[in-house]
């Protein structure tokens, strides 16, 4: 009970951080919201005549939406990761250290708040989608599926971010390590145009990593149909990137401050 009391205190924390400072929080919606911008209505014409006829007649907008959400979730780790490392090139790591505090709650409150921020921000950017002319066909069971996968996924990536926070040396590092998160591999999958569209290296490089996989369920559960073993592909992810980056999270924090 002291280990869950420690963490609800320093989820606490980290709220009031993102109340006082909500430029970043600001950040994570504003950037998705001009990828979807831009791709609706300037890139959206020469890239998804083909994709709306491939996609059973449905505008090119009901394609481009859930790699627009998984990108939402991905712009939240930069502010965690900026976080993470502040608090361990600060000092208050060290008085962490010298009251009786739970360590992994220092942690768990990253995490706890990186969702949280993370679920505030898709629920933004859904209400633009909506706005720009997205009309999802999912039932209230998909709408708990969507929900539910992008949840794992914000759990995941948040784990992932606190390590590069705790590794990175500056602040400058821990942004930087967080953008092929937030860039290279959104760009590199189903996010925009279908990976059978791409070359062939690339293909194959999209067609297996976990980014596509989490668009494509997101994508057929917002679509009405079932996610199928997709979306089992997408959790097996989000385990083992979660799990990945707690071990090493968990490791790094043990070294200590450097």
């Amino acid at each position: 009970m002291t280990a869950l009391a420690d963490a609800t205190t320093m989820f606490g924390r980290e709220l009031r951080h993102t109340v006082r400072y909500p430029l970043m929080l600001i950040a994570s919606i504003v950037s998705p919201v001009v990828f979807l911008l831009l791709f609706v209505y300037v890139l959206g014409g020469p890239i998804g005549g083909g994709i709306g006829a491939a996609a059973h007649g449905a505008p090119y907008v009901d394609f481009l939406v859930p790699g627009i959400l998984m990108m939402t979730v991905a712009a939240g780790t930069s502010t965690t990761s900026i976080n993470v490392c502040t608090d361990m090139t600060g000092g208050i790591i060290d008085r962490f250290r010298t009251m009786a505090v739970s360590r992994g709650a220092v942690l768990s409150g990253h995490v706890g708040a990186n969702v949280a921020r993370t679920l505030l921000t898709t629920a933004a950017v859904t209400a633009m989608a909506l706005l720009v002319g997205f009309r999802p066909e999912a039932t209230a069971a998909g709408w708990l599926g969507v929900a539910g996968i992008v949840l794992a996924f914000s759990v995941a990536l948040a784990w992932l971010s606190v390590a590069f926070g705790l590794v990175a040396k500056t602040v400058a590092g821990a942004n930087s390590a967080t953008l092929p998160l937030q860039f290279l591999l959104p760009f590199l999958s189903s996010a925009f145009v279908p990976a059978a569209a791409m070359p062939a290296g690339i293909r194959w490089f999209a067609e297996h990593q976990p980014f596509t996989a989490v668009v494509e369920s997101l994508r057929a559960l917002l679509a009405g149909r079932p996610a199928g073993t997709t979306g089992y592909v997408a959790l097996a992810w989000c385990a083992a990137i979660a799990l990945a980056g707690y071990l090493w999270a968990r490791a790094a924090f043990r070294r200590g401050t450097r």
